[in-house]
């Protein structure tokens, strides 16, 4: 005779983390598939990029994995992991700025990014647990 189940039904995922998370798997694959799109985020003190533009975008898709399954390392490891976006997103604005033929729109808009991600990091670390 089957004994019954007794499963513990989760509250779905908050918004915030559904986002994180969905910025993360397409962010990941576009590392592996189309790296060449983050070598210039790379600092060049830090040698090639190919293996840091292939490994953070690995990261990404392993905490998006990780908030998903609500793990509980994923909120702590995904927040730091956009830390560590943040200060390549802030050299990118940095090249922008200093870059004579940017856009005004482009410079702008690199500028912009960077206050954005703050939500980002504060879903990430909310993110439920099991």
């Amino acid at each position: 005779m089957d004994e019954p189940t007794t499963g513990t039904v989760l509250a779905p995922l908050p918004w915030g983390t559904r986002i994180v998370a969905g910025a993360f798997l397409t962010s990941g694959v576009v590392h592996l598939v189309r790296p060449q799109v983050f070598r210039t985020l790379i600092p060049r003190w830090l040698g090639d990029p190919k293996p840091w533009v292939l490994g953070s975008g690995a990261a990404e898709l392993v905490c998006a994995a990780g908030l998903l399954a609500r793990q509980r390392w994923a909120p702590g490891a995904t927040a730091a992991t956009l830390t560590v976006i943040w200060v390549g997103n802030a050299k990118m604005a940095i090249d922008i700025q200093q870059d004579p033929d940017s856009s005004a729109l482009a410079k702008a808009a690199a500028w912009l990014r960077m206050p954005l991600q703050i939500p980002l990091i504060v879903w990430a670390w909310r993110s439920p647990r099991r």
